[in-house]
């Protein structure tokens, strides 16, 4: 292996991002991590000036002209990206250096909303975790009085019946049997899964399909599902019935804030893509599978918006607060995570879920 060939294979395989940049600005050459945080390809970037990559081009260029003339480093902060892909805040240092006698600048970018992302994502996997050991303890120490009220109700209904007593006295007892099945089941839902995940192959496409045919059924035309899929999603592992439960859940709430809301436009977007280089507590993967549920009613509540994983916690006055703490639950199953966005007329729910090599 030649000395080019081993520094190309370094680029290649790390995870900042790299651009190589030559006298007349232009990209000559742009590593995997660049590609995968640009989301362009290097055979449309290479060439192109490399002050277009940026919102704020001028300061760029005057940026990279200084260094080439001075040989001076630079950095920029917080500069916003610019392009295709989705706009994202990166700080960038340019570093000249000489090759073979010309003159070239070194770009490194490092995106500052993905740092932000996980320190997000880490407090909330942390409040999570802290909320649902909470919960659990609570729930055993709720299920064993329930226990004992429903067994009491139980023998008063036979001392009832082998008495005769009167239909109110009997329908009294039936409604405290009731309610306490009720309140066991609540109990049920907020300890989550019984069962680990039973992991196999499958296609995420199934999983949604379901998911919208079971929205479709239930709307009748009310609103609009939309299908926005990547066809080159690989398989992932994952259990089939937790992972529907989750999007379901995930779903119905969009469909149930749409409906609910009075927006002329009531539309239900699933959208998949593939993520490549992203961390999800504090494990870095190659590539995950990205699905956006994408509503256009009124948007989270900011009083709730920061807890709406929680327990309990809804904007609807007829909501349990339970579904997207049992999907965040299953996903975190999966070694993924639930993520929100939202403002009034779109709210975008994202379900980030490992793909395995």
């Amino acid at each position: 292996m030649t000395s080019d060939q081993l520094h190309r294979l370094l680029l290649d395989n790390l995870n900042t991002a790299v651009l190589l940049v030559d006298q007349g600005l232009l990209i000559d050459y742009i590593n995997p991590a660049a590609e995968a945080l640009l989301q362009v390809g290097s055979v449309r970037l290479r060439g192109l000036a490399a002050c277009e990559l940026f919102n704020d081009s001028e300061t760029a260029r005057q940026t990279l002209r200084e260094s080439i003339e001075y040989g001076n480093p630079h950095t920029i902060r917080h500069e916003f990206l610019s392009g295709p892909g989705e706009s994202s805040q990166v700080d960038y240092t340019v570093t000249p250096i000489s090759i073979d006698s010309g003159q070239w600048i070194l770009m490194e970018m490092q995106p500052i909303d993905r740092i932000l992302r996980i320190n997000r994502e880490e407090a909330l996997l942390s409040v999570h975790d802290t909320s649902r050991s909470l919960i659990r303890g609570l729930a055993h120490e709720i299920k064993n009085p329930l226990g004992g009220i429903r067994g009491a109700a139980q023998l008063l209904a036979d001392e009832i019946s082998e008495s005769s007593m009167d239909d109110e006295t009997a329908e009294l007892c039936r409604i405290i049997t009731t309610e306490t099945d009720r309140l066991r089941k609540l109990v049920d839902r907020l300890l989550g899964p019984s069962q680990l995940p039973s992991f196999e192959e499958i296609n995420i496409h199934e999983v949604t399909e379901h998911v919208a045919a079971l929205v479709e059924a239930e709307v009748q035309g009310k609103l609009v599902v939309t299908r926005d899929y990547d066809p080159s999603l690989p398989d992932l592992s994952g259990d089939r019935t937790q992972l529907v439960q989750a999007v379901l859940n995930v779903a119905r709430n969009a469909m149930q804030a749409i409906l609910e809301g009075n927006s002329e436009e009531r539309r239900l977007t699933l959208k998949s893509r593939i993520q490549r280089s992203f961390t999800i507590a504090g494990v870095h993967h190659k590539a995950i599978c990205r699905l956006d549920i994408i509503d256009t009613g009124p948007g989270i509540s900011s009083d709730i918006k920061e807890r709406i994983f929680f327990p309990m916690i809804s904007g609807r006055s007829e909501g349990t607060g339970l579904g997207l703490t049992i999907a965040q639950s299953a996903i975190n199953l999966h070694q993924g995570i639930i993520e929100c966005e939202s403002e009034p007329g779109r709210t975008c729910f994202s379900i980030y879920l490992p793909i395995k090599a």
